[in-house]
């Protein structure tokens, strides 16, 4: 009985580790602005893993989605931009339509070199006139 309850404790010990490990995992903070004539989109990963690793961020709106580019993680952070502004995209932001962002909702998506979602959400976007 002893060996099985060793096993037991061990075993809960090893998920309650795993949660622990969960709890450092990749987030996104993703904000949004529309315009008239105008799209703005910022995804933003922290704590990615592994830092200084190769991550591409997604866009998607109305059933349409965007990719932008990879990039080198700066530690364990990478920023990404989606613009309809030329002058943003002409400063390194991912090229959208002005009418990118449908139903004022954006799902932003942090995808590391595997190809694997590690962060993600979907925010409400502000509007301006």
């Amino acid at each position: 009985m002893r060996g099985k309850l060793g096993t037991a404790v061990t075993t809960v010990v090893a998920l309650l580790l795993g949660m622990f490990v969960t709890a450092d995992a990749a987030n996104v903070r993703v904000r949004c602005e529309k315009r008239a004539d105008r799209s703005k989109i910022s995804v933003d990963g922290n704590d990615l893993v592994p830092a200084n690793g190769q991550f591409t961020a997604r866009a998607t709106s109305g059933g349409i989605s965007v990719t932008a580019g990879p990039q080198t993680a700066v530690g364990d952070e990478a920023e990404f931009d989606f613009d309809s502004n030329a002058n943003d995209v002409a400063a390194d932001a991912t090229r959208i339509s002005a009418s990118f962002i449908q139903g004022n909702t954006v799902l932003g998506e942090i995808i590391n070199a595997q190809n694997t979602v590690v962060a993600s959400a979907t925010v409400s976007c502000r509007v301006k006139n």
